[in-house]
């Protein structure tokens, strides 16, 4: 697993900056580099960052949406989510869109005013998707999706969530973490999480249930679960990036001498 994240972050950088080596004196993490002009410049990736909103500027379709329906603890749910899902969507970002709902075969009921959660593995995963849906909701998708994958690449979720927030969420404190999963905030998130899935059409039967554009086939299911990166190029209804094997020039990869 730790294997996979760094294979992801190699990608990353290869991809959406061109190979080119980051400056040393860059502290963000890979989705602040374009934040601003002050940190593409900081990071020496000015170039890229300039490329990159403009190629997002100059879309002609609607991206390709891709729902995860899972579960923190499923080894299915995390096997799909690092190693096909979240580097699929590092390739291919300005095509595809990402929602993730952490949550899968997990019971609800209303004790009291407030809701409380049975998983299908246990109070740890319930613990673990709640973390994972104070992420989304607390900070950008770019920081969840890495500090979501950082945890699932780990060996224990749970115990990794502290320091994958450390490191690719900095501006967030675990302490705001921490006041979302165990207050009403997080409460309240986990519930919408349960309406999603409840009105998943049709009814998820399984984790990972995937959807894309909203539509769940048994076939989508077997596309995805195959080869994402495939099935979000053929799908893409726009002038194909070059990841795809197209000739769009605003995906074109810049060399080191450059």
């Amino acid at each position: 697993m730790k294997a996979a994240l760094l294979l992801v972050l190699t990608v990353w950088l290869n991809v959406q900056y061109g190979g080119c080596a980051f400056s040393s004196s860059c502290s963000l993490p890979p989705s602040k580099w374009c934040s601003s002009l002050d940190s593409a410049i900081q990071c020496g990736v000015l170039k890229q960052c300039l490329l990159s909103n403009f190629t997002r500027s100059h879309q002609t379709a609607d991206q390709v949406e891709v729902g995860l329906y899972y579960e923190s603890l499923c080894p299915g749910c995390r096997l799909f989510l690092t190693q096909m899902l979240l580097p699929t969507w590092v390739l291919l970002e300005e095509i595809m869109s990402v929602t993730l709902v952490p949550y899968g075969n997990a019971q609800e009921k209303n004790v009291g005013g407030k809701y409380v959660f049975e998983c299908q593995h246990g109070e740890q995963e319930c613990l673990g998707n709640t973390i994972e849906t104070c992420l989304l909701n607390m900070t950008d998708a770019s920081a969840a999706y890495e500090t979501i994958h950082c945890m699932e690449s780990a060996d224990d979720v749970i115990s990794a969530a502290k320091s994958c927030v450390d490191l690719f969420s900095p501006e967030l404190k675990w302490e705001s973490i921490d006041s979302c999963v165990n207050g009403d905030k997080g409460n309240q998130l986990m519930h919408q999480n349960a309406l999603k899935t409840q009105a998943l059409n049709p009814p998820h039967k399984y984790v990972p249930w995937i959807t894309v554009n909203g539509a769940h086939t048994d076939d989508l299911q077997d596309k995805a679960s195959t080869s994402l990166f495939s099935l979000v190029c053929s799908m893409y209804k726009g002038p194909k990036p070059a990841a795809c094997g197209g000739s769009q020039r605003g995906f074109r990869s810049y060399s080191n001498n450059e």
